[in-house]
């Protein structure tokens, strides 16, 4: 089977996703395109050898409609013979389209694959797709489950009391991603992966004067009188400050056979290793991290302690101190240049960001192994990992 390595990665800064913020302006597929543009023209890899672009968006309604991953491709001015199609894992999109590209190339499907991702929440608001009164999960669902399933900062909130995770805890983590991703930025670690678009440069929701005492002093964003009754054992400590934020962003990775990076004379940022992906309890619904980061593990023959550098979606801060509690990780070595907390998730492009930070920072602190995992609605999650190439 052949290897399949990313040889660029690259991303938009993250904007607000608020009709003020600063990408707001920007259509979703012109974002997107944008990503796809820069790949090629920092690979020097011509477009009309790319056999297929996958990309990952999750409201696919309204402008985020009709493949919008197709209509990127023709406003990146790709040849109109490259393919390309849109796919939903929810948070971990782009993520799946990774794993579908690079699954692609191991395979021999493919020999030059992109997979990226875009949302812009500003423009198409988290559940467009989704009409008022309408039921996504049908009659089996609801039987299955009969006291009913609970949005996502539920979830988070029964994961913190679970883990026994207390709100000093949570926001602690939710500063500690605002100093590393305003460190990061100031000591130019993201030049090498941001594509500046339309003069922004910087993602817009990283605050670096964030503070414990300033988070302490925000109420919980998700209390309700009858989930409090539902489940006592909620605290309450879940808030806009120790959840990430709405954004607007892209990004995309190269991914080819390592075979033809060598003949394109391209040097590869690194090498996919293993991959996984998993389902879990739908009412926790954001711990599949966990048996998933043990499961790809398990298929790479590694350990906790062979990976050097790690991403983990900072959906909210309870998830990954709770991944944290379970795999016995080292929280140093997780996220170092700030999570999704500071630098924003645009949903659908999260995924291809995380793997557009993960690969820099690998190359840049001479890192060998970097695992990447996300949590995702429903009790889904993906995993893999990524091995420097020297």
């Amino acid at each position: 089977m052949r290897d399949a390595v990313i040889v660029e990665a690259v991303r938009t800064p993250v904007g607000k996703g608020k009709p003020n913020g600063s990408l707001a302006h920007v259509h979703p597929v012109e974002l997107l395109a944008h990503t796809l543009r820069t790949l090629v023209e920092r690979s020097g890899v011509d477009p009309a050898l790319i056999d297929d672009v996958i990309g990952g968006t999750v409201d696919q309604v309204g402008e985020q409609a009709m493949n919008t991953t197709r209509y990127a491709v023709l406003s990146a001015g790709f040849p109109e013979t490259v393919p390309a199609t849109t796919v939903d894992r929810q948070c971990g999109s782009s993520q799946q389209a990774v794993h579908f590209a690079a699954q692609g190339v191991m395979s021999g499907a493919y020999d030059i694959v992109v997979a990226c991702g875009v949302e812009s929440m500003s423009r198409v608001p988290m559940w467009s797709n989704v009409p008022a009164g309408q039921d996504p999960f049908g009659p089996g669902v609801a039987a299955r489950y009969p006291e009913g399933l609970v949005p996502q900062g539920i979830s988070a909130e029964l994961i913190a009391a679970k883990w026994s995770l207390s709100r000093a805890e949570l926001d602690a983590f939710a500063v500690s991603s605002h100093q590393r991703a305003a460190a990061a930025w100031e000591a130019g670690r993201f030049d090498a992966e941001v594509a500046p678009l339309d003069g922004v440069s910087r993602d817009e929701s990283v605050r670096p004067g964030t503070t414990a005492e300033i988070l302490a002093g925000l109420r919980p964003a998700y209390y309700d009188p009858g989930f409090a009754e539902r489940f006592p054992q909620i605290e309450w400590n879940v808030t806009a400050g120790n959840a990430s934020p709405v954004n607007d962003g892209a990004s995309a990775v190269l991914i080819m056979a390592g075979e033809t990076a060598e003949r394109l004379g391209l040097r590869p940022l690194a090498r996919l290793h293993a991959f996984a992906v998993t389902g879990s309890d739908p009412l926790l619904m954001l711990t599949g991290v966990i048996p998933a980061t043990e499961k790809v593990l398990r298929r790479a023959g590694l350990t906790v302690g062979d990976i050097d550098l790690f991403e983990v979606n900072e959906a909210f801060s309870s998830v990954v101190l709770a991944w944290r509690q379970e795999t016995g990780a080292d929280l140093a070595k997780v996220n170092v240049h700030g999570g999704a907390i500071a630098l924003g998730h645009p949903l659908g492009a999260s995924g291809t960001r995380l793997t557009t930070t993960l690969v820099h920072a690998l190359r840049e602190r001479g890192a060998r192994y970097g695992l990447q995992t996300m949590c995702e609605a429903g009790g889904l999650a993906n995993a893999m990992i990524l091995e420097a190439v020297r």
